[in-house]
């Protein structure tokens, strides 16, 4: 076993002073798990939470505020490698594979910028990858803290799920396990600045990083970004407002496979990632998520849910279209293919149909 390289301490920067228009989203505080009453209180809070605004910030989950900075310090170490050896770890991005890095400048922005977007995935201990020395030594540390994400966080908010639809409380657990291979991974994600004439012409455009867009698992865990960013489109009305980073907690959205899974009961969050206010953009923005994926082989069909059939939700999209629902696996190189190749257009791609039954979209 490679000795742990020794990192870094990690400083989150200052939040914004700017008045932006923030999110009102709803907290799902997991310490009221503990009882049968607040489980019923909680699966009511997140099934509400997730249908009418699709986001939601979760608290008390069990991780301590040192395990999460230390890895945001292994983010950082990383990103601070040489160009050369980080694209030594550059999966086969043109066919649907995200495991490992991926470089800033595959995309263009609106005004014709270049993304300056750095990736790096790791996957389930189930899925084989190379990693660089500097990961290989901190490897144990990051087991440890993808699996108490699945276990304190992940597995309380699926059996919450479970229960608000009226399932048996293993019902969505059971199709995410953590021994068996899956694509979920832990992601450190690095937006790096631009200059300011960058900033200039991307106010001209957009004045995004990332399009309005969904994501296709299950759940994607963020940890607290005190760089402003992201931003959610509102269900009902489809008005953007920023998410506001929460002290001491995870930021939430649902995605597309448990769309799939509710028939659209639940609707897979459109989001996006705006640049940053004037008084942070002379930082990089490090982000720290967690994107939890089915078992690979499940078959995305709607749920046989007592709540679904009552509520008229007992077909998703491909179903609706006579279609044979994929597997997570199927959808996910489709989609990863869909949303990595690279292009010198902007949105080359939109509408695109990426699986029989599912056009691939970038949203306003």
């Amino acid at each position: 076993m490679p000795i742990a390289v020794p990192l870094s301490s990690y400083a989150h920067v200052p939040e914004t002073q700017e008045a932006l228009d923030w999110a009102d989203l709803p907290t799902i505080d997991l310490s009221l798990n503990a009882t049968p009453e607040g489980r019923a209180q909680l699966a009511e809070t997140l099934i509400d939470a997730l249908r009418t605004k699709g986001f939601f910030y979760v608290t008390n989950f069990g991780i301590s505020q040192a395990e999460v900075d230390s890895q945001f310090a292994i983010g950082d170490q990383f990103y601070g490698l040489p160009l050369a050896e980080k694209l030594q770890y550059v999966p086969d991005l043109e066919n649907g594979e995200y495991n490992g890095y991926r470089p800033a400048g595959r995309r263009v922005l609106s005004s014709g910028v270049p993304d300056r977007v750095e990736v790096y995935n790791i996957p389930k201990p189930e899925v084989p990858q190379a990693f660089p020395p500097l990961i290989e030594s901190h490897l144990p540390e990051i087991r440890g803290f993808q699996e108490k994400l699945h276990e304190h966080v992940l597995t309380p908010l699926l059996t919450l799920i479970a229960t608000a639809l009226e399932l048996p409380p293993d019902a969505l657990t059971n199709l995410h396990q953590w021994g068996k291979r899956a694509e979920d991974h832990l992601r450190y994600m690095k937006y790096n600045r631009h200059p300011a004439e960058d900033y200039e012409r991307l106010e001209e455009g957009d004045g995004l990083y990332v399009t309005g867009h969904t994501d296709l698992g299950t759940l994607t865990l963020l940890f607290r970004q005190p760089v402003a960013g992201l931003q959610i489109r509102d269900h009902d009305t489809g008005a953007w407002k920023w998410a506001k980073p929460l002290d001491a907690s995870l930021t939430v959205n649902a995605c597309d496979a448990l769309s799939f899974l509710t028939g659209g009961y639940v609707r897979s969050t459109i989001h996006r990632v705006h640049v940053p206010p004037r008084d942070q953009r002379d930082v990089d923005r490090l982000g720290l998520l967690y994107f939890a994926r089915p078992n690979q082989g499940v078959v995305l069909k709607t749920l046989a849910s007592p709540v679904l059939a009552r509520e008229g939700f007992t077909a998703n999209d491909f179903e609706r279209a006579g279609k044979p629902a994929p597997t997570i696996d199927e959808f996910t190189v489709a989609k990863q293919t869909w949303q990595q190749s690279k292009s010198s257009v902007f949105r080359a791609k939109d509408g695109q149909e990426i699986v029989p039954g599912f056009k691939g979209q970038y949203h306003d």
